[in-house]
């Protein structure tokens, strides 16, 4: 931490807003590879387009991509104003983009912060048409997929399971709802749906804030179990041919389902949630989502727990035996909310310790009570013989980045250098960095704090070298 630094406090109007977005969601393959790195394994069936259909790249949670991003030609190419903030973004088989949005003011019933599912043009990135979800809890209107016919796969407030299609009609582009699940008496008053995702056998899985793990087959059966009593959750879940990897705020599980499609733990580990909630996280425990990675696409598991200084920890991914443990910062800020990007054997941690959310947004209070955003991202290396520091640079990355197979870049939102009296106020940059060596090799400036504040939402490379980025105020489209 750099005792030089202040935390300027945001105007009201601004934290208002923050509040508005906060309280209802978080931060959330073939392709050859340099070096003969391998990717995860591929989507199954019943999924959208390899690289643009899932919140964290591909079910693993890699956060890579097989396409290209938009790197050192990037430019600016169509913005629009949505009335909201876009925490995860998709973009279909025909090309059209989706996301799932938080809508400052929704209108059919009036009211405020509402999940909304917004169709906008490739090109322009104007609104299409928009679909207001029922309000709900804090990750139901984040974590989601596109399936194979380009329906958005979603959890409302009424913890039921949605699909939201599409299609154009004489009088424009229409959202729509095209099935439903009630989960019904598996989800207990008061709890919501927090992790979604799809599996290999045609399931998909589901998890709650309160620790209910729970699957929806084919046949639309639900089945669920509940995890030990004070066990929450605040990510998504990863998943892989075998089962799902889920990890709550005291340990990470490896499940799978039974033949009657209930959830049981393979094996559990119990990690360091550290004394309290770090500045720049949102509840006391890992910030992380599961990684999958290493041998054969999956055969390890990583997170970062919430010790004082966090370690990375690896795990073989089918018996829980650590593979590796080592402080997973050096001299970034000691903390992160955000997935780890994998590659290979390779993993890249980026650090959000001091991230500045709304008091409202986060769970219980913080030790320390605030703290410098000084940022930093670090990769390291595995093997059956351990871990090893490969880079660690100074990039304030304030949004979930994204890894390109393609060009070996990593592609993210952020902040330039830290500046005396200033934290997220100021410039905003799309920021391209080399995954082999840690240096910057594009720096474009998109926007300015407040307005544009990349609020560690998640964007998405598209085709035609395009990413897909939403700030408070905006969805951002960059070319390359």
């Amino acid at each position: 931490m750099c005792p030089a630094v202040r935390t300027q406090r945001l105007p009201t109007v601004v934290v208002a807003l923050l509040i508005i977005v906060l309280s209802v969601f978080s931060a959330g393959l073939s392709a050859a590879a340099p070096g003969g790195r391998s990717a995860a394994p591929g989507p199954p069936i019943g999924v959208g387009p390899v690289g643009t259909s899932l919140i964290h790249g591909d079910l693993a949670s890699t956060d890579s991509t097989p396409l290209r991003g938009p790197g050192r030609t990037a430019r600016v190419a169509a913005s629009s104003i949505p009335g909201g903030a876009c925490a995860a973004t998709f973009v279909g088989s025909d090309g059209l983009v989706v996301s799932l949005c938080t809508k400052f003011i929704g209108l059919r019933p009036p009211q405020f912060a509402v999940a909304t599912v917004v169709l906008f043009d490739p090109v322009t990135a104007a609104p299409l048409a928009s679909k207001q979800l029922t309000k709900g809890g804090l990750l139901g209107g984040v974590y989601g997929y596109l399936d194979d016919r380009d329906r958005v796969v979603v959890a409302d407030g009424s913890n039921s399971i949605l699909r939201v299609a599409h299609r154009r009609t004489p009088r424009g582009w229409q959202l729509f709802i095209d099935d439903r699940v009630d989960l019904g008496r598996h989800i207990p008053a008061g709890d919501a749906v927090t992790g979604l995702a799809p599996d290999w056998q045609g399931r998909v899985w589901f998890a709650t804030t309160n620790g209910v793990i729970g699957t929806v087959d084919a046949k639309r059966r639900v089945a669920s179990m509940r995890l030990p009593r004070g066990e929450k959750l605040g990510n998504g879940l990863s998943v892989r041919p075998s089962g799902a990897s889920v990890l709550s705020t005291h340990a990470l599980y490896e499940m799978r389902a039974g033949k009657n499609g209930v959830p049981y733990p393979v094996w559990r580990r119990a990690y360091d949630r550290g004394p309290a909630r770090k500045p720049g996280q949102l509840t006391w425990g890992s910030g992380t989502t599961p990684t999958y990675f290493g041998p054969g696409g999956d055969g390890w598991v990583a997170i970062a727990d919430n010790a004082i200084r966090p370690n990375l920890l690896v795990y073989e991914s089918d018996t829980g035996i650590t593979v590796c443990s080592m402080k997973a910062f050096g001299t970034s800020g000691q903390g992160t909310e955000n997935s780890i990007l994998a590659w290979g054997n390779s993993l890249v941690v980026p650090s959000t310790y001091g991230y500045q959310y709304p008091p409202m947004a986060v769970d219980g209070p913080s030790s320390p009570a605030n703290a410098a955003f000084t940022g930093g991202s670090t990769r390291i290396d595995v093997t059956a013989e351990g871990c090893r520091r490969v880079w660690e640079n100074d990039d304030r990355i304030a949004t979930l980045p994204r890894l390109s197979r393609a060009d070996g870049l990593i592609h993210a939102f952020g902040y330039g250098p830290v500046r005396p009296g200033i934290q997220q106020l100021g410039p905003v940059y799309y920021l391209a960095t080399d995954f082999e060596t840690g240096r910057r090799v594009a720096t474009l400036k998109v926007g300015d704090a407040p307005f544009d504040e990349p609020l560690e939402l998640t964007g998405t490379i598209g085709p035609g070298n395009s990413m897909w980025q939403a700030s408070l105020g905006r969805m951002i489209k960059i070319s390359g």
